[in-house]
């Protein structure tokens, strides 16, 4: 199975602004999704701890903070590669997601890799009952729609 996917966008922004819009405000247009939430819980509010190491983090309503990843790769305004992890995956499980920023005239090319679903256990919770190819199809979609959002906030 090929474990990643791959969707792209261009926004009429800087790669400055582009990379602040997405680590900045992805609170402001991150949409939640049921199939690919981070908890089981109402969704919350994400946020990035900027720069190598910080966390990305979902805040709930009740104020407990889920971490979803941490960033591997902070190399502003034109790369940012951060650990995934959603509450049903095991314990030991992250997916890897790689964000580039670059310019193309006077717009930004945003490209987004997220990788390593295949370690996801076939009877998972995570895959939702879903064979490889349209698990990764179903990803590549929610990927398509937050890159809408933001490209929308980000313009």
């Amino acid at each position: 199975m090929t474990s990643k996917v791959f969707v792209a966008l261009r926004v009429k922004a800087t790669p400055e602004r582009a990379f602040e819009v997405f680590v900045g405000e992805i609170g402001t247009w991150w949409k939640p999704n049921g199939l690919f939430q981070t908890t089981p819980r109402a969704p919350g509010v994400l946020a990035f701890e900027p720069g190598q190491g910080g966390r990305l983090i979902e805040t709930l309503a009740n104020g407990k903070v889920f971490e979803i990843g941490r960033i591997t790769a902070w190399e502003p305004p034109h790369r940012l590669e951060f650990s995934w992890r959603q509450a049903n995956f095991p314990l030991e499980l992250k997916t890897e997601v790689e964000v580039r920023f670059e310019s193309v005239g006077a717009e930004t090319r945003v490209s987004i890799e997220h990788r390593g679903f295949d370690q996801v256990p076939a009877g998972s919770a995570a895959r939702h009952g879903f064979p490889d190819q349209v698990l990764l199809m179903r990803l590549a979609e929610w990927w398509q729609g937050l890159l809408a959002s933001y490209g929308a906030r980000a313009a």
